[in-house]
């Protein structure tokens, strides 16, 4: 997470270390030290205030990890860079400042949802890219700061390119993974607050359900796209969708268990890659999904 704070100037900084480095140097490393100090000198007239971040910019932060960001860089997509904003909201709250943890909550929630917008097939983004926000610091809050920006933002490394893929989807890829991310969003949203079903359930059951409801809506809108693929993975996930109901329905543990095993095993988005390639959609699955459905 990173976190909005009220403008300071940092103007001059870079352009002193710029100057500072053509002073430095022999004549014969003049030619190198120039254009280091042009490259500062375009990162300096690329500085945006964090609060002027728009949906689609593409950025690097000046600062890393989490903390306070008072300027970024804004550049071109195509260019390397760290970050992109997804997209944005205002938190309505009243007057008092809710709280760090209060707002971080807001955004945990809300921040998926822009970036799913943003760029709906989570497949086809760049190893290491994860969810960040700017948030509003009690200090900007005082100023009328409400805004949140949601990025999609590199942990370790750049990437190149826009992540906007919202507007070049074609109708079926575009009704295939709202379907496909409704269901995954259903079960990790709906995890249950105990580590096994006997303490818990109830809540076991609800997150059944909650799945059971997205599958239902998934192959309502399976129906209409063409392929043979698809077709298959549309007879899979309604056998799967029976499991869900009948876990959602278990009468005791032992019952949920013997309901959960395939229930689980079928939305393994691995059964899903020879569908995705049909469409036209990437086809490897991503780091952390193939890991918790390996475990």
């Amino acid at each position: 997470m990173s976190i909005r704070s009220p403008y300071r100037s940092l103007r001059g900084i870079s352009t002193v270390v710029a100057l500072l480095a053509i002073g430095a140097v022999g004549c014969s490393d003049v030619s190198d030290a120039v254009d280091s100090a042009k490259d500062g000198a375009k990162k300096v007239a690329r500085q945006r205030s964090v609060f002027s971040l728009a949906t689609g910019d593409c950025y690097n932060p000046n600062s890393k990890g989490e903390g306070t960001e008072v300027l970024v860089e804004i550049v071109p997509c195509a260019e390397a860079h760290t970050a992109q904003v997804v997209g944005d909201f205002k938190i309505d709250q009243g007057s008092a400042y809710p709280g760090d943890d209060a707002i971080s909550a807001i955004a945990d929630k809300r921040c998926p949802v822009e970036a799913g917008k943003f760029a709906p097939d989570t497949w086809a983004l760049p190893k290491g890219v994860a969810v960040f926000y700017y948030t509003p610091t009690k200090e900007s809050w005082s100023t009328g700061d409400r805004a949140v920006s949601c990025t999609y933002t590199h942990e370790s490394g750049t990437f190149k390119g826009s992540l906007d893929t919202s507007k070049s989807l074609k109708p079926e890829q575009s009704t295939f993974l709202t379907g496909s991310n409704g269901v995954y969003d259903a079960f990790w949203a709906n995890q249950p607050e105990k580590d096994n079903v006997e303490e818990d359930l109830k809540g076991y059951k609800a997150q059944a359900k909650a799945v059971a409801d997205a599958l239902d809506a998934h192959l309502q809108g399976l129906k209409d796209v063409k392929g043979t693929e698809v077709g298959k993975l549309r007879e899979q996930l309604t056998k799967t969708a029976e499991h869900w109901e009948k876990a959602a329905n278990a009468a005791d543990a032992d019952a949920f268990y013997i309901a959960y095993d395939s229930a689980f095993g079928g939305i393994d988005p691995n059964k899903t890659v020879a569908a995705r390639k049909e469409l036209g959609l990437a086809t490897t699955v991503p780091a952390d999904d193939a890991e918790v459905w390996a475990a």
